[in-house]
C-alpha cells in the first residue's frame, strides 16, 4: 500500500549522510537553533504585553529581517518564492503551537506544561514513517526513551498530576502534536523552498494568525515601555530569527526524527537560562536529565554512510 504523500516533494530518492562534511554543519545549526528556542521563555516572562501577544510580535517583528535573508538567498539561487502546501502549513501549525502552548501555561503548571510539550518526537517519528518513509531503528527508539527520561528529570519534583489540571495537560500534549506536525511541513518545505525563504514564508502566515488571535484575547497589544519593545525584539531576533531559522537549515540534512530529537536541547537551554537570568534553582536530577538527553542524542545520531530516506532536491543556483 503506498504511504500518504500529502507532504512529499518532488524526489523520493535516498540521501547518505556523508563522512561529516554535511552532517556536522547541520547538527551544529540544528543545537544552536535548540538553545536559541530556548531563550523563548524569558523573553516571554520579561515582557511587558500578554502571552498572546508576546507571540505576535516574536513573528511580526522577525519578517523585515527573514525577507532581507530571502532575499539573499533568492539572488544567490534565482528560485522565485512559492507559497507551497507544505510552507502555508508549516505557519499554521507553528501558530497551532504557540496558541496551545500558551494555553497550557495559563491551564496548569509551567512543569505539567513542559513535560507534555516534550512529546513532540512521539508524533514526528509516526509522521516521518508514513509521510517521509524516514525508517525508525533501534538506535532511535533508545535514544527517544533517553531522552524522555532525561526530560521528565528536567521537570523534577515540579511535575505533578491533579485532575482540575488535566485540561492544561491536554494543552501541554497538543502543543507537542503541533510542533511536530510543524517540523514534519518545515521538512517537506525544504523540497521547494530554501531555508531563508521557508522561515519567511511560513512566519509571515504565522503572523497573520496570531495576530488575530492577540486581538481576540488579549486588551492591548502594544509594549508600554523602550525596554518591552527591546525584549520583543530580541525575542523576534534570537528564538524566531536565529532558532526557526537554523532550523530550517538543519531539516536540509538531517532526519526529521533525530532532529526532534536534537530539539530536547531547547530544554536544556531553557533551565540554564531561567537559573542565570530569572535565578531559578538546578540540582543534581536537573543535571542528570541534562546528561540523559545529550546521551540520547548520541545514541541515536545517524552514523556516516547510513542512508536516510529524503524527498528534498537541493536548490542549486543556475548558472
Amino acid at each position: 500500500m503506498p504511504r500518504c504523500g500529502g507532504l512529499r516533494g518532488n524526489h523520493g530518492a535516498t540521501m547518505k549522510i556523508q563522512d561529516g562534511r554535511s552532517f556536522a554543519p547541520a547538527l551544529l545549526a540544528l543545537v544552536l537553533g535548540a538553545v536559541a528556542m530556548g531563550a523563548s521563555p524569558i523573553f516571554v516572562r520579561l515582557a511587558d504585553v500578554g502571552p498572546y501577544a508576546s507571540a505576535f510580535w516574536r513573528t511580526a517583528l522577525a519578517l523585515p529581517f527573514l525577507w532581507a535573508w530571502a532575499r539573499l538567498e533568492i539572488r544567490k539561487t534565482r528560485v522565485p518564492p512559492r507559497l507551497a502546501l507544505p510552507v502555508v502549513l508549516a505557519g499554521l501549525f507553528f501558530a497551532g503551537d504557540l496558541f496551545f502552548w500558551h494555553l497550557a501555561i495559563l491551564s496548569t503548571t509551567v512543569a505539567n506544561a513542559t513535560f507534555f510539550a516534550t512529546m513532540t518526537p512521539i508524533w514526528v517519528a509516526i509522521g516521518a514513517w508514513l509521510l517521509l518513509s524516514e525508517s525508525l531503528g533501534l538506535r532511535t527508539l533508545i535514544g527517544m526513551v533517553l531522552c524522555f527520561l532525561g526530560g521528565f528529570a528536567l521537570v523534577g519534583d515540579s511535575y505533578s498530576f491533579a485532575p482540575q489540571r488535566i485540561t492544561g495537560d491536554v494543552f501541554g500534549l497538543i502543543t507537542s502534536f503541533f510542533f511536530g506536525a510543524y517540523m514534519l511541513a518545515m521538512r517537506a518545505g525544504r523540497s521547494v523552498q530554501g531555508p531563508a525563504q521557508l522561515t519567511f514564508l511560513s512566519t509571515a502566515v504565522t503572523s497573520a494568525c496570531l495576530l488575530l488571535v492577540a486581538l481576540w484575547l488579549e486588551p492591548t497589544i502594544l509594549p508600554r515601555t523602550l525596554n518591552g519593545v527591546a525584549i520583543l525584539l530580541g525575542l523576534a531576533l534570537i528564538s524566531q530569527v536565529g532558532g526557526q531559522g537554523l532550523l530550517a537549515v538543519a531539516l536540509g540534512t538531517l532526519p526529521a526524527t533525530f532532529s526532534a530529537l536534537v530539539i530536547f536541547i531547547e530544554a536544556i537551554a531553557a533551565a540554564a537560562f531561567g537559573w542565570i537570568v530569572l535565578g531559578e534553582a538546578l540540582g543534581a536530577l536537573q543535571a542528570v536529565g541534562g546528561a540523559m538527553i545529550l546521551a540520547g542524542i548520541a545514541v541515536a545520531r545517524p552514523r556516516t554512510g547510513q542512508p536516510a530516506r529524503a524527498f528534498i532536491s537541493p536548490i542549486e543556483p543556475r548558472r
